[in-house]
């Protein structure tokens, strides 16, 4: 009809926004709005504040392992030799490398020769992994060759031995000291092997931001380790670093080409998968938490929109003998609801965008609150609590929010709409 205002006019507004001022003869309602507020809020905070923790710690841990180890591990099967031994040396490894770096994707290989030694410094000792490269090729690894985390020379590797700043830590080494590697499976004599002893000075501590792999790991120049391990000309793997690590396995039938017979594989997918799907259960379980705490705020809006309806009920009647209709006195109490909502929802994000830019300051106070030692990088993995924001985790925050204070809203602002105004002036 030519005359009929349009939904959500000015008038609608109006009304709706005296219902939300706070009166002193209405304090009910207006302690009811605030405590429908400040539950989004914190609601909303929460929920981001669960989403950057956990895409952050993902993030973390995914760069240390991607960092710090092989996308793809390359080994043989083993044979066993004419002593007995089970065998799975590679004794081609620099063809077999060769045709690993020309598989497209691949972006660098490198023979590595690992083994199981004790460590030793003025009687302190530490059981370590000691990985035998070259030094180019360690220098290429982000994690282990970052010089802001990285004490020493690393271009001195040749001349020593790279250590991990968990194993310096346990070693009581520094930069310039010689530690002694010793293995079980040292020289053969007559009367038997002697275990193996060398001395090698420290002439890089690196920290890979994983406290397994800082406090177990050491590099060795590869032809150093080849001799002290016993593997004269061959290899024990060949690790692959390729273009896109979460693209791995569609390389894995191209590489194994390129192995040659007796290949198999080892895809970092492979060495923390199960932990990664464990992060995976666990995100999608604290998100249906976070989602329960955001319905249960929203449902305090039903609370308050229920007692400004009781309250108004002199009000709605006089507005329906005047002529308003139902669909305006349901948006009138919608955008009662759905006001507050907006504003929880637009302060919750501000807090949580806040918390994940300024998670160190703030973790670092609550350490200091508690006494220290809040993070155990022995238990967690990591050294601290990381926080990144994501564009898809905060919209499906608003989203879910608004969602819900919208929907909940509906149902208070129904029952305003379809009030009788005859009952509602009847006592009055």
């Amino acid at each position: 009809m030519a005359g009929t205002p349009p939904p959500f006019a000015p008038f609608e507004w109006m009304i709706a926004w005296r219902y939300l001022r706070a009166r002193r003869a209405e304090g009910g309602v207006s302690v009811m709005t605030w405590i429908s507020l400040i539950g989004i809020t914190l609601a909303v905070f929460a929920l981001i504040a669960t989403l950057a923790v956990r895409s952050g710690f993902r993030a973390e841990f995914v760069d240390t392992i991607l960092g710090a180890n092989a996308h793809v591990t390359v080994y043989r099967s083993g044979l066993v030799d004419s002593t007995g031994r089970l065998d799975r040396t590679i004794p081609d490894y620099e063809e077999v490398a060769t045709r690993l770096r020309d598989v497209e994707g691949v972006t660098r290989t490198a023979p590595l020769v690992k083994g199981q030694v004790m460590s030793s410094l003025r009687g302190r000792n530490a059981g370590v992994e000691v990985f035998g490269i070259a030094r180019e090729n360690l220098k290429e690894l982000p994690r282990i060759a970052d010089p802001l985390t990285g004490r020493g020379d690393i271009d001195r590797f040749d001349d020593g031995i790279a250590i991990g700043s968990g194993v310096a830590r346990e070693l009581g080494a520094i930069v310039g000291d010689k530690i002694k590697i010793i293995s079980p499976n040292g020289v053969k004599t007559a009367f038997g092997t002697s275990p193996r002893i060398n001395a090698y000075e420290v002439v890089y501590v690196f920290s890979a931001g994983r406290y397994d792999i800082d406090r177990t790991r050491v590099y060795l120049p590869f032809s150093e380790a080849q001799n002290f391990f016993n593997r004269d000309g061959v290899a024990d793997e060949i690790e692959v670093m390729v273009e896109d690590p979460d693209a791995v396995d569609d390389l894995s039938l191209d590489l194994l080409r390129a192995g040659g017979e007796r290949t198999l594989l080892w895809t970092w997918r492979d060495a923390s998968g199960g932990f990664l799907r464990a992060l995976e259960v666990e995100d999608n379980v604290m998100f249906i938490i976070m989602s329960i705490l955001v319905l249960i705020a929203a449902m305090n809006i039903v609370s308050g929109l229920i007692m400004l309806v009781k309250n108004k009920g002199r009000d709605i009647g006089i507005l329906r003998t005047m002529g308003l209709t139902e669909g305006a006195v349901l948006r009138v109490f919608f955008i009662c609801g759905a006001f507050t909502g907006l504003i929880g929802t637009a302060l919750g994000v501000t807090l949580g965008c806040l918390f994940a830019i300024y998670i160190d300051p703030v973790f670092a106070f609550v350490n200091m609150m508690m006494g220290g030692g809040v993070w155990d990088p022995a238990i967690r993995g990591i050294y601290h609590l990381p926080a990144k924001l994501e564009l898809a985790d905060v919209l499906s925050a608003v989203i879910l929010s608004l969602g819900l204070s919208f929907v909940v809203t509906i149902f208070p602002a129904r029952r305003a709409a379809r009030m009788n105004p005859v009952e509602a002036l009847r006592y009055e």
